[in-house]
């Protein structure tokens, strides 16, 4: 159990608050979609417009798939990029108590779990659908390049944003097997969002990082303008969720849950500043991960009960 706290630790087990609920909704999304256009007869014969296909083994069977893959994906980019930040982490005071650093975790090891994370979620996909698995290969390419754009580009925290945008439309293809407009709102607004909040996160190695020559928006900027960008960055968050409601045709549930996302934001804005780091956990994990679970709630609500 010990081993397993540890890895669970490593990965930050804890942050796949922020993805999973927008997968979620991508999930909801396309099986709504199926019982409107792919049971018609069924749907004429109940007569309600907001006919729900019922939940069989089928859909149970795909959404434990699509949470396996959150999972595997998640885990493998996390034990990818402490392996590969590890020299870094050791000089970092903020991060040299982290498992690889302190001894806990060899390195070694991270990298096989690395490794048995990707195969694991390349063999779940292909339990999905083939254009899931098609894909793959460049979700985990995604996902993995992040840890390296550090070193090279101040645009990392999209990188990180695109990673992580992957969530609601990969769920989406999982039970439609097409694309959408709907769940690709979605991605942009876990896109700039993540950006946003990651920027927030970077302030505090923005030090640290210009010393290593490591890049980032605050490296590049300073903590003032970083904060700005992270702004816009949310500024566009919203409006995609505010876009997604129109563009969906949501009900007065999702509206609820769109004010809490955008409060959110708002929030954490005005509780760091570039002169006052102290909050910005609170900033990252607390209001972040209110933002996306209440969000995610709200519109799972309104999809069945509107």
């Amino acid at each position: 159990m010990t081993t397993v706290k540890h890895y669970l630790s490593l990965i930050k087990f804890s942050h796949t608050i922020f993805a999973m609920p927008f997968a979620v909704i991508g999930f909801f999304l396309a099986w709504k979609h199926n019982a409107a256009v792919g049971n018609l007869g069924e749907l004429a014969e109940v007569g309600h417009s907001n006919y729900i296909e019922p939940w069989n083994q089928n859909y149970l069977l795909k959404f434990v798939l699509v949470v396996l893959c959150m999972i595997f994906a998640r885990s493998a980019a996390m034990a990818f990029n402490r392996y590969l930040d590890r020299h870094y982490d050791a000089k970092n005071p903020r991060t040299a108590i982290r498992e690889i650093p302190a001894g806990i975790i060899p390195e070694r090891s991270a990298l096989i779990f690395t490794v048995i994370s990707c195969v694991l979620f390349s063999a779940t996909t292909f339990f999905i659908n083939p254009i899931c698995f098609y894909l793959s290969p460049v979700a985990l390419f995604v996902i993995l390049f992040y840890s390296y754009t550090k070193r090279f580009t101040a645009l990392c925290h999209l990188v990180l944003g695109l990673g992580l945008s992957l969530a609601p439309i990969g769920a989406y293809l999982a039970v439609t097997g097409h694309f959408n407009w709907l769940p690709l709102f979605f991605s942009v607004a876990v896109l700039t969002w993540v950006s946003g909040f990651d920027i927030i996160y970077a302030l505090q190695d923005e030090e640290f990082d210009r010393q290593h020559q490591l890049h980032s928006i605050p490296t590049l900027l300073g903590k003032r303008n970083a904060l700005r960008v992270s702004e816009l960055l949310h500024v566009i968050a919203a409006a995609s969720v505010i876009g997604a409601g129109f563009y969906g045709g949501f009900g007065w549930l999702y509206w609820i849950g769109a004010i809490v996302f955008t409060g959110m934001l708002v929030y954490q804005h005005t509780i760091v500043k570039p002169t006052d780091l102290r909050r910005v956990n609170i900033a990252f994990m607390t209001a972040n991960g209110i933002a996306s679970v209440v969000f995610a709630v709200f519109v799972l609500l309104d999809l069945f009960l509107n």
